[in-house]
């Protein structure tokens, strides 16, 4: 079997379920498991912009808008090298034209082809259904026990670390910056992780899926966030954030703190933020945690019930990420 990965997920659950021999094709973001650097590159960005240093937070937030309000894609695709793969099995998405090459442009490339390889589209909305799409896609390549092995091993990993968080107290307002210029704030299963490890998230939290009844409420697989929203900074000093996490989506550590840095030197108001004064920042690499739905969300799961409960044994040693100031 032939695999091409368009989505970085899709590959980090490939890695996981031990499919990595059969990845003949990847995007350009795709680069975990380290062993992916040898696969041959499909997709490119059409505007090279959030590639520079330090980012420009506002430009990229445009061109973004832009693209979306022209209905264009950000990233444009090889498909002449994809029909030369001639893949039998694609991993794509429709979730975030901004993250990833999307499901159309993969389906109009799919069409010129002589073959016809399957399309698996990856929207994972919540942790659980991250979990689904591995247990999906290890059936859809003939790995199916595989998956289940890793996805029970993922969930025994948060289980153990849940076990320290105390689920009769009020825990404390974590504010969230999945983007800084605009602020865009935590949304899907990063709220989640927010609030299955001890914290409030306020300005989008989880709500109980509809139809599940009153008395599901405590249970964590029927609550689930929204997408991520743009807030004003006035919106998000007044939450007051006792803990805040930077992650800008994409954006890698370096870059991250450069922003960071920004944002104290140039806004008083976050200056002012409880998290900032009681110096509760933590900036981490959004390209790699928190903004893949993939396996490495359990990562980013130890990372905050260890730093918001005070258990720093619990998180990964090599997970990205500095404490601001």
């Amino acid at each position: 079997m032939r695999i091409v990965s368009l989505i970085p997920s899709g590959t980090e659950m490939l890695g996981m379920i031990g499919a990595l021999d059969s990845l003949a094709g990847r995007s350009h973001e795709c680069d975990y498991p380290p062993a992916v650097e040898s696969v041959p590159v499909l997709t490119a960005q059409k505007n090279p912009l959030s590639q520079s240093s330090p980012i420009n937070a506002l430009a990229i937030d445009t061109q973004v808008r832009e693209s979306a309000a022209l209905d264009e894609s950000l990233y444009v695709l090889d498909a002449k090298g994809l029909a030369e793969i001639k893949p039998d099995v694609i991993l794509t998405q429709s979730l975030c034209s901004a993250g990833s090459i999307d499901a159309q442009a993969v389906q109009s490339a799919v069409d010129a082809m002589r073959s016809t390889p399957k399309i698996i589209e990856l929207n994972a909305k919540s942790i659980e259904a991250i979990f689904d799409e591995m247990l999906m896609l290890g059936n859809a390549i003939g790995l199916e026990d595989n998956a289940v092995h890793a996805v029970v091993a993922l969930k025994q990993r948060m289980d153990r670390a849940q076990e320290h968080i105390n689920p009769y107290v009020d825990g404390p307002i974590v504010g969230f910056m999945q983007w800084t210029d605009p602020i865009f704030i935590a949304g899907h299963w990063t709220v989640q992780l927010i609030e299955r490890a001890g914290g409030q998230h306020p300005l989008n939290r989880t709500v109980i899926l509809p139809g599940s009844g009153a008395a599901v409420g405590p249970q964590q697989a029927q609550r689930v966030a929204g997408h991520s929203i743009a807030v004003e900074s006035q919106t998000f000093a007044d939450s007051k954030p006792d803990y805040l996490v930077i992650a800008p989506c994409g954006v890698p550590l370096a870059q991250a703190k450069s922003e960071t840095d920004r944002l104290f030197e140039a806004c008083p108001w976050f200056r002012e933020l409880p998290a900032v004064i009681n110096n509760r920042v933590a900036i981490v690499d959004g390209n790699q945690m928190f903004n893949r739905p993939g396996p490495r969300v359990v990562d980013a799961q130890e990372f905050l019930i260890g730093w918001l409960n005070d258990c720093p044994h619990l998180i990964p040693e090599d997970f990205p990420w500095q404490q601001f100031r």
